[in-house]
């Protein structure tokens, strides 16, 4: 049976994930846009992405778009992996639920 990632499982960090996996592996996500759709503050994503970046979930692109600067999130490979994994432990759970 799969395990649960207790670094995924927390909602707000399951939330991102499961947003950033949506995506294609070619693909990121901008972090304003991010941020506005799980109605986050600044600080509290960045304390969050830090935590999934330092795990190897996620990977992080700062670069300039018009000459400001933008940050653009993906799930890594890794990242994938232990979110379909937790998927797959979240199922069985409740598969086997009485």
């Amino acid at each position: 049976m799969a395990n649960l990632d207790n670094l995924i499982h927390q909602p707000v960090r399951l939330r991102i994930v499961s947003s950033l996996s949506t995506l294609s592996e070619d693909e990121s996500m901008e972090f304003t846009f991010l941020r506005d759709l799980h109605e986050l503050t600044d600080g509290n994503l960045g304390a969050h992405l830090r935590k999934l970046e330092e795990a190897g979930y996620v990977s992080l692109e700062k670069t300039f778009v018009d000459r400001k600067p933008r940050t653009f999130i993906a799930l890594t490979r890794k990242g994938r992996k232990a979110f379909s994994e937790h998927v797959k432990a979240l199922e069985q759970i409740l598969k086997d639920k009485p």
